[in-house]
């Protein structure tokens, strides 16, 4: 009992850790994460703002000889920063409890027959540690934080981060020694490096001016004083960020935004190209922020909501100090984070969760102290908490265990795979294939003589460079287009004024060209969103003399109209039990091909064929129907 009472974060931590293990992704998930476990593999530079401290902690975390793929090392490294954030966050709890000794000590024991259900409310010590690890416990098995333990993102190692600086936070509002400078210096470092990981950490900015301006009344802690501080907050940002025009110099294989200057640093750094679904309008924002508060029982359940507010208003009475900040932390981080008009928000919420934990706890205190020990044994409390915890553990476990999901894996090689030697596939399905092939193509090697060309990003600068010096000439014969459209492009980066339809007769142009000049030498495919929605409104034309044959995954261009034979529909798409809607986006997109396909064997006469790729929808593919003209025909 002595161990559990002095190392119950750890324990907690380590316990929280072991079940992660088992709903740990064994492959990339959707998203960015073939990406960011690319960049972190290979020291590449990801997405806007870089990451360049999650980059690097990755990176040498992914030398360590651990007898699993490149890929699920990062994942475990995921699980790793939420295990280590959950025991901090029982420390916080704890430290909490403590400045609420009165409040705890005075729980009065009730009457009961056994005194070993009576240990609970004689003793206060007990009571901490048992409510500390519940609150650590309700923050785990969250539904979104959970689920940042299971996968390589960047926002497991911000949850650490944050944790950290809330730790300090709360430790210098509750301190009443003369290490106050010593906890500002730590807290700005931490400040720095949360900063050099995720932007996101200036929702703690508000809550932070709170801390200083209250443990600063006396005006003891002088301007004069924050030199310190300040220098360790931007000497931390300074070392970390200068790892982007550093390696950007060195052209990694993935080298989002070239940030080897100061225009391309500054605009890859502030995340210029994601500002326009910021403040965009106040409908969006109302739309977000009823969206989160809805979605709040799925995260947490509604025992345990109800509970939170009970802590809200106890932490009120008790200490207005830390009601303050946490309440200022938990409204800017959700007014703000809901003026983002972006389809996956709930991250953006992730500071609110941690907060949401420690009022649930509150609320326990309260519960416990006017209700349960007035009525039922300690015992009985005890069970009644486990039972929440439980009931939480089990309302998200089938949503956040992606201990299953290889379909990601099966698909983008499915999708390479069904090309032939050298081909060129052009798609914008980033968050289905385009970024985990990063990872099978760059770190595992997987058919690297396939160029997958990402639509969407041929709009940057910056991509011109990347596909020069991945794949050589792949502009040749047009580079006049290339350079209009990239002299076009720069006013447009730069915030200036800029010709909206000379950059869309450049880029409709290179996308043309793209399949005339490449067609010779290599096989070009189309992905079907391409053609059914930008060809089908004529953003994209295909060269004169070319038409597209539906060949498995993607659309092949081929010169002329004669049947064009395909491979058979031999693949597996391994999907889990209770797939998400990325999962059945791809189902949807691997069943409307083989549709296609059908229909262009019938075209053809070739009823046989047109019935082994009908009959694997009806084999692998059972929740989805034939279309009544292709049944009939094939009459199935």
């Amino acid at each position: 009992m002595n161990i559990l009472q002095k190392y119950y974060p750890l324990i907690t931590g380590i316990f929280v850790f072991i079940i992660y293990i088992f709903t740990l992704a064994p492959s990339v998930l959707e998203i960015d994460s073939g990406e960011l476990a690319t960049v972190q593999i290979m020291l590449g530079i990801a997405h806007p703002t870089g990451y360049p401290l999650f980059t690097l902690a990755g990176y040498i975390f992914s030398l360590i000889p651990l007898p699993m793929s490149g890929i699920m090392q990062a994942n475990l490294l995921a699980a790793i920063y939420c295990s280590i954030t959950v025991g901090v966050t029982v420390v916080i709890i704890r430290m909490i409890l403590e400045s609420q000794v009165q409040e705890i000590d005075h729980i009065k024991p009730a009457k009961q027959k056994s005194k070993k259900m009576e240990f609970a409310a004689v003793q206060p010590e007990w009571t901490k540690v048992l409510l500390s690890i519940f609150g650590g416990l309700v923050l785990a098995f969250s539904r979104t934080f959970w689920l940042q333990s299971v996968s390589v993102e960047v926002y497991s190692l911000h949850l650490l981060l944050v944790s950290l600086i809330v730790y300090y936070l709360v430790k210098i509002m509750l301190q009443q020694t003369n290490k106050l400078k010593k906890y500002w210096i730590i807290t700005a470092v931490l400040f720095g490096l949360a900063f050099s990981n995720h932007m996101t950490t200036l929702l703690l900015i508000p809550g932070a001016l709170y801390a200083f301006y209250i443990t600063n009344k006396s005006g003891k802690y002088k301007i004069k004083h924050l030199a310190v501080p300040a220098a360790g907050f931007i000497g931390t940002l300074a070392i970390l960020y200068s790892y982007l025009p550093i390696r950007a110099a060195s052209e990694p294989v993935l080298n989002w935004g070239n940030p080897v200057n100061f225009s391309n640093f500054f605009r890859h750094v502030s995340g210029a190209q994601y500002q326009v679904w910021l403040f965009s309008s106040l409908e969006a924002a109302k739309k977000q922020l009823v969206n989160f508060f809805s979605y709040l029982p799925n995260e947490f359940t509604y025992p345990v909501l109800i509970i939170a507010v009970a802590g809200l208003i106890s932490l009120y009475k008790f200490n207005k100090r830390l009601f303050t900040f946490f309440s200022v932390s938990f409204a800017f981080t959700v007014l703000y984070s809901s003026n983002y008009d972006i389809k996956d928000l709930e991250t953006y919420y992730l500071l609110a969760y941690p907060i949401i934990a420690i009022f649930s706890v509150l609320g326990v205190v309260k519960f416990i102290d006017k209700i349960i020990t007035q009525k039922f044994p300690a015992l009985i409390s005890i069970t009644a908490l486990t039972i929440l915890i439980v009931y939480l553990f089990y309302s998200n476990y089938s949503y956040t265990n992606r201990s299953d999901d290889y379909t990601f894996e099966d698909y983008t090689k499915e999708v390479i795979n069904s090309t032939q030697d050298h081909s060129i596939i052009l798609s914008y399905q980033w968050d289905y294939f385009i970024s985990a092939s990063y990872y099978f193509q760059y770190c595992e090697n997987y058919r690297t003589d396939v160029k997958v060309i990402d639509k969407e990003l041929l709009r940057r600068s910056w991509y011109y460079d990347q596909l020069r010096n991945d794949f050589g000439n792949i502009f040749e014969g047009f580079e006049e287009d290339v350079t209009g459209f990239l002299t076009a492009l720069k006013p447009f980066e730069e915030n200036r004024k800029f010709d909206s339809n000379k950059l869309e007769h450049f880029y409709q142009s290179i996308m043309t060209n793209l399949v005339k000049f490449n067609s010779e030498d290599h096989t070009v495919y189309l992905a079907p969103e391409l053609v059914e929605n930008e060809m089908r409104s004529n953003q994209f034309r295909l060269p004169e003399g070319y038409s597209l044959v539906p060949d498995l995954f993607l659309f092949r261009v081929v010169k002329g109209n004669e049947y064009t034979p395909a491979k058979l529909p031999d693949y597996t798409l391994r999907v889990p039990e209770h797939p998400n809607e990325y999962h059945k986006f791809m189902q949807d997109m691997a069943v409307k091909m083989l549709i296609y396909r059908s229909m262009y064997e019938l075209n053809f006469n070739k009823i046989e064929r047109a019935e082994i790729y009908a009959k694997k929808i009806l084999t692998n593919f059972p929740g989805h129907r034939l279309p009544a003209e292709l049944k009939k025909k094939l009459s199935l």
